[in-house]
């Protein structure tokens, strides 16, 4: 029970309910940071090549294995306020970007524990706020100053590079480097380029499809899309070349009426006279579609069995039930439209593709429609030889996804191996000099997050940070740019020698994430947490009718 100050007479007034829950100033601020802290704590020896994987299990008993921070924080059911707040920085850092999830998180905990022992020593969260604010925004115009601009018109190398420094620290890193010709394969074949010479592209024109068995290296890009869906009819055939594809949203059946209603027959000729007049009417349907031209038609809804015999006649493909998605990605592989009125159909709705065939994939049937000419929607199908790795192969894959778009959208990287925070660090220490009064204290811990990059990356590789971290000071202090550490040698190198490149988008968005997370946390002094609602006693005897609930103090079954 909560009270305000006591009023004259000694009588507490109550403000909040029963078993409510309140703390203030400094315990408030050291509850938030202790458990954002440890949110990041627990994510942090996933990071990097070196990086180890996690195992989790869920409420089902599912099992996940990864080491993709966005993953890990999902599946880790959090229930901390503060702590869920990691949990959006990791979102919001794989929704924008794609990749960079675990740094984002990992400085964030470091921002917030350089402020806790800047709040011991009595500097109040809002000057340390705004020495982050002024910290992060030179560290962004240090970034850059650094960024390697080039043109991927002309070349390809960085995109390449940049793909496999994603996947090195990926379960998927022995295939890095035939994943990433096909992820980069599959983005400059949806890429777009606009009225200003810019270039946009969207990873959800690449549609990722995986089914077990074979390996990795069995994995393959498709210049169409693949429909986890069989052709509905044995009759049909099970390949047609130079296909012309007809997309209908509605389905292709006699509609039923939205009323209830009753008819009623009393001559046994009417009834041949009313399925045949349902037979017509499913007949004209096909005789529409056949009417296009078209010898494969790809249902959103259902197919009658009527309505697949007539086309079986015909020689044409149908396939029912797909999905509203992967009709959208048809659309804009074929280059047709989807018919939402069979009435309405015309050959301009009709897309092409060079071969539309079922094949047995594993234990399954898909369909595969592919050979089309200049696909704005590609299908990259996973191989792998279990589903767990399957999985973290998708997400993989996603991430390097993310990184092209990036790159594509804005050309720009800088080198790996926390090479380009080390050089931010160097920066903020430098700029922190020229800053008079306590805010320059909070500047020079925001440079010391941004070198627990290094840290973190050493100490998973079993090296010793404190040299290595050493080390890449004097290298930076020095005009070394592109020094970092290269985790597979121990060594620290130029890095732009060692082909290990990251997005400047991704660095980006780490930044802003980091310290806008930090500051909504550093800002709360007052938690207030209300008093879980009780669930009423059960009568005596237990619930009307004997029924067990199972909840709330109600017997359950079994119980009695």
């Amino acid at each position: 029970m909560s009270t305000l100050p006591t009023q004259a007479g000694g009588v507490p007034v109550l403000v909040l309910k029963e078993g409510a829950n309140r703390s203030r100033g400094r315990d408030a601020q050291h509850n938030n940071i202790t458990a954002a802290k440890i949110v990041a704590e627990s994510i942090k020896n996933a990071f990097g090549p070196k990086g180890m994987d996690k195992l989790l299990v869920d409420n089902f008993g599912d099992i996940t294995v990864t080491s993709d921070g966005r993953t890990i924080l999902d599946e880790m059911d959090i229930q901390h306020p503060a702590a869920k707040m990691l949990v959006e920085v990791a979102k919001t850092q794989d929704n924008e970007v794609g990749d960079g999830t675990t740094s984002a998180v990992i400085i964030t905990g470091e921002l917030l524990g350089h402020a806790e022992s800047l709040i011991d020593k009595n500097i109040h969260p809002t000057v340390i706020i705004d020495g982050y604010k002024k910290a992060s925004e030179k560290a962004l115009e240090t970034l850059e100053k650094i960024a390697l601009h080039f043109d991927f018109s002309k070349s390809k190398d960085f995109l390449k590079k940049t793909a496999i420094t994603t996947m090195a620290s990926k379960l998927v890193a022995d295939h890095k480097e035939y994943l990433s010709d096909i992820v980069i394969q599959a983005m400059l074949e949806v890429m777009e380029k606009q009225p200003d010479g810019t270039y946009k592209a969207d990873i959800d024109d690449v549609k990722v499809e995986k089914k077990t068995g074979e390996s990795l290296s069995d994995t393959k890009l498709v210049n169409g899309i693949v429909i986890d869906k069989e052709i509905v009819h044995s009759g049909m055939p099970k390949h047609v070349k130079n296909a012309k594809i007809i997309l209908i949203d509605t389905s292709i059946e006699n509609d039923k009426p939205e009323f209830d209603s009753k008819l009623n027959i009393d001559d046994p000729a009417n009834i041949a006279a009313f399925l045949q007049e349902e037979e017509d009417m499913l007949r004209d349907m096909v005789d529409k579609i056949v009417a296009t031209g078209a010898n494969v038609v790809i249902c959103q809804k259902g197919i009658d069995d009527i309505a697949q015999h007539f086309l079986a006649q015909k020689g044409i493909i149908a396939i029912r039930r797909a999905k509203k998605s992967d009709m959208e990605k048809l659309a804009r592989a074929i280059g047709g439209k989807i018919s939402s009125n069979i009435n309405d159909l015309s050959t301009s709705n009709l897309g092409y593709a060079a071969l539309v065939e079922e094949r047995k994939i594993g234990d399954d049937k898909m369909t595969f429609i592919e050979g089309c000419t200049n696909p704005k929607a590609v299908t990259i199908l996973i191989r792998g030889g279990t589903e767990r790795l399957n999985n973290e192969a998708e997400r993989s894959i996603h991430d390097a996804l993310c990184v092209i778009r990036d790159l594509i959208v804005d050309p720009k990287v800088v080198a790996g191996g926390s090479a380009s925070e080390m050089e931010m660090a160097n920066s903020l220490k430098t700029y922190a000099q020229t800053i008079s009064g306590r805010e320059q204290l909070a500047i020079l811990a925001f440079a010391e997050a941004l070198e627990s990059i290094t840290v973190t990356l050493s100490e998973n590789a079993g090296l010793d940070p404190i040299d290595i971290l050493s080390e890449l000071r004097y290298r930076h202090e020095k005009r070394e740019t592109w020094a970092g550490i290269d985790v597979n040698s121990g060594k620290v190198q130029d890095m732009t020698k060692m082909n290990v490149y990251e997005p400047v988008a991704v660095k980006r968005q780490i930044i802003k994430s980091a310290y806008e997370a930090a500051s909504l946390i550093l800002k709360i002094d007052d938690v207030i947490a209300s008093g879980k609602n009780k669930m009423p006693q059960a009568p005596p005897g237990g619930m009307p009718g004997g029924m067990g609930g199972g909840m709330g103090g109600y017997p359950g079954i079994g119980e009695y």
